[in-house]
């Protein structure tokens, strides 16, 4: 067994790098649709998968979130957005192996169709039942309800990328409950079903190692930081140790022209 590290922009883009691996990304690419919903999380997600395809993803990473959590000082809107900036891109949306520039979850959601995968970021994970939820700040459902007739009615696949930060100890289905009564100010609170994706299943993906966090946290930057033990055979460890050398350095996810008070 060996231990490592990851800060939170670590974890996110090894997330990003199993993804463009995932075997049902891989296949989608070809022949289906994949839209990369706008987040933190999936903009490492948009980097790595658009690189697959001799994409290069530079007007993403860094904008690409409808909705941000920041230290106080900064201006966010009720949706999350920092106020004042109009540079959103859209999500990332890629047909037949060719992106669509410019395109949002909106423009194609009526037209996804079993075979089609759907990546969207997560605010909460119960790690235990492998289950995630997301908050929504538009009154309207947002990209959430734009998603959900496709994922249920049309049994498009949702993946969830999400870091091990974000973990809970409650009972996600209990916390809606609370959350989403009337009469309760702030977020709405949505557990979604789909296929919980964090550094965890990233890493063995990409390894074959098991994981486990046991230890979080730090300063410096490392704030939100895990420490994994991580298990598997010589060679799996070895693989290991040279795919977190490669994200251990990742710099801290900047948020390009901030707009603060």
């Amino acid at each position: 067994m060996k231990q490592y590290m990851l800060t939170p922009a670590a974890g996110k883009r090894l997330i990003g790098k199993a993804l463009a691996v995932h075997p049902e990304i891989k296949r989608a690419l070809a022949s289906n649709t994949i839209v990369i919903i706008a987040g933190t999380t999936n903009s490492y997600a948009a980097d790595e998968i658009l690189g697959t395809i001799g994409e290069t993803s530079n007007l993403v990473h860094g904008r690409f979130f409808r909705g941000i959590t920041l230290p106080p000082g900064y201006k966010v809107s009720a949706t999350g957005r920092l106020v004042g900036d109009t540079r959103f891109p859209g999500d990332v949306v890629i047909r037949n192996g060719v992106w669509l520039k410019g395109n949002t979850i909106f423009d194609v959601a009526d037209d996804l169709k079993e075979g089609d995968i759907v990546v969207k970021g997560a605010n909460a994970l119960d790690l235990a039942q492998k289950r995630a939820a997301i908050l929504i700040g538009d009154s309207r459902g947002g990209t959430s309800a734009a998603i959900i007739p496709a994922i249920v009615g049309r049994r498009v696949r949702l993946i969830l990328p999400v870091g091990l930060e974000k973990r809970i100890t409650g009972n996600l289905d209990d916390l809606a409950n609370k959350i989403n009564a009337p009469g309760i100010e702030g977020y709405r609170f949505l557990p979604v079903e789909g296929e919980v994706f964090t550094e965890i299943e990233a890493l063995s993906l990409l390894t074959g190692v098991t994981s486990e966090i046991f230890a979080a946290g730090g300063v410096g930057g490392a704030e939100g930081g895990i420490w994994l033990a991580v298990n598997g055979t010589a060679e799996e460890e070895q693989e290991a140790e040279k795919v977190l050398k490669t994200v251990a350095a990742e710099p801290m996810f900047n948020v390009y022209g901030e707009v603060k008070e």
